[in-house]
Order: C-alpha cells, then structure tokens, then sequence
C-alpha cells in the first residue's frame, strides 16, 4: 500500500495537469464588429494553443479586445469574388497545429465540451460534428436543435462547400455553406452554446444576408433535378441539400417552418421566446420566398456562379 499511494497520488496530479495544459489545436474566430460578444469567445477557448480572430475592418473594439485577450489577429477584405473569410483562412493562415475548431463570435464552448476536445483529437476520425445550442432572447432553446455543424477538423483535409459563394449582398464570411471533409468524422457529445449579446437588430440584419444566399441557393436548387435516391448517401452534407431541393418545393413553406419550429420542435414549452423565434423563423423563410420570386421575375438573371 505504502508503495502504491504515491502512484496514485502522481497519475491523478499527470491527468490534473493533462486537463489544465494547452490543447493542441488552433481556434479560428472570423469576426466584424463583435466587441459584445468577442471576449466571451475568447474566454471560454482560453485552453486552446492558439487562436487567430479574422477580421473585417471592424469600426468598433473586435480588434483590440481580442489583442488584449491574446489571439492573433489578421484583417481580411472580401473583393466580391474568390474565397470568403472561412475558407480563405483555412487556405492561408500559418495554423501552429494539425485540428482547427472554427467558432463564431458569438458562440462559446463550456468546459465540459473543452475537455472532449481535448481527447477527440487523439482519436480515430478527422473530423468532429457538434451540436449548436441557441441561447435567445436569455432563454436556451429547445427547438433550436438539434443542429450540427462540423466545426473540429483536420484543417487540411476540410473545406467549405462552393454553393452561391459569390452571390451578391451576402458577406465575406460563409454562414449556411457546410464542411466537406475529406475523412472520416464522428459525432462529440457535448454542446457548443450560441448566444448573441448584441441587440436584436443584428438578427434581423444577418437574417436579411443570409436570405440572399438562401434564395440564390433556392433558384440554383430548382434548375437542378432532385436525385432523391442520394439521400441515401453517408455524406451528412449530401443528404442536407437533397432535403433541401425537396424542400423548396412544398407550399406554403413560411407556415411550415413555423410549425416546423413550434409544433414538431416543441417550441412552446420554450415560452414567449420560443414563439418570438418561430414567428422569425417563419418571416425568414417568407423573405427567402419574396426574394426568389423577384429573382425568377427580373428581366435578366444575376444569379453568380460558384
């Protein structure tokens, strides 16, 4: 016993350390005026070796604060075609370590998903899915999820999909573009929490964004025929778009996502804020609808090639 206590006693110490010490793997935060969200961000990946904020010329304190909070800050300028923030980052950034975790301004990761981080990347895959709770309005949302994104990777073998990258009006960072991975991923249990700290007309303003993609992305989808048998593919991002295609096709969609949100997600036990966030949900997809049509209306077709 005597000679089996101070073994015991040194492995607990060697994991404590293990816990506590720098990850190998390098954080890329693309951000644009997220002074209310940037040092929560920064914090919670403080375990991390190293992390590099791209930003876009922001008129606020990104920059600064994210100096301050040590990351490694870059400027990057979109000139309306070729690679956007994500994928031109992952192309050019001298990265210190093979796993990259992309993480948005706004999202944090807790300490429970930091430590499956940590053993992930040891691991059989290349790449890691992880699901995204939405914190609105101060309330976690239940109809929110599930909703995976794969955001741990081998940053080599990974790379945004080309789908209406260059469409016009939608930003210099991809959004709703996914992960292709060239390996094999697998799934970490622990959740990623997205919560926006600036005031609601920040939503509102992506939202209008990504409802350009959303409608370039839409008129491209139905010039294409819907090859349902690939939804039997095991490429996650594969399947997405076949739903996707089928999707876009069905009547009524606003009131589908609302009901989508509310109903099927169970939205209303998530109170006022679940209700606030389906009625959103629903005026997003009734502006996707809108902008489509006058797309599919113009005299000539803009539509931008990937």
């Amino acid at each position: 016993m005597l000679t089996r206590r101070p073994q015991t006693i040194n492995r607990e110490a060697d994991e404590k350390s293990l816990l506590h010490s720098r990850c190998p793997v390098s954080v890329l935060i693309p951000a644009k005026n997220e002074e209310a969200n940037i040092v929560q961000a920064l914090k919670s990946v403080a375990w991390a070796d190293e992390v590099w904020v791209v930003d876009s010329g922001s008129s606020d304190r990104t920059e600064e604060l994210a100096r301050e909070y040590g990351a490694r800050v870059i400027q990057f300028q979109y000139v309306g075609s070729g690679p956007k923030k994500k994928n031109w980052s992952l192309e050019n950034l001298p990265f210190n370590n093979d796993w990259v975790l992309i993480l948005d301004a706004d999202e944090r990761i807790p300490a429970a998903l930091a430590d499956e981080v940590r053993v992930a990347i040891g691991g059989e895959f290349d790449g890691y899915y992880i699901n995204r709770e939405c914190v609105f309005l101060g309330r976690a949302l239940r109809c929110f999820g599930p909703n995976w994104n794969l955001r741990l990777f081998r940053h080599r073998l990974g790379r945004y999909e080309l789908l209406a990258t260059n469409a016009p009006n939608t930003g210099d960072n991809e959004v709703h573009e996914h992960i292709v991975l060239r390996g094999r991923a697998g799934y970490l249990r622990g959740r990623l929490v997205n919560e926006d700290r600036r005031p609601l007309h920040a939503w509102v303003e992506n939202h209008n964004r990504y409802s350009d993609w959303e409608a370039e992305v839409y008129q491209r989808f139905l010039n294409e025929p819907l090859n349902i048998r690939e939804i039997l593919t095991s490429e996650r991002v594969w399947r997405r778009r076949i739903l996707k295609r089928i999707w876009l096709r069905l009547p009524f969609r606003p009131l589908a996502r609302f009901t989508l949100f509310y109903l099927y997600r169970r939205g209303f036990l998530d109170g006022w804020q679940g209700f606030a966030y389906a009625i959103l949900m629903g005026y997003y997809e009734f502006l996707i609808g809108l902008k489509l049509r006058e797309r599919r209306s113009a005299p000539t077709n803009g539509s931008s090639s990937a």
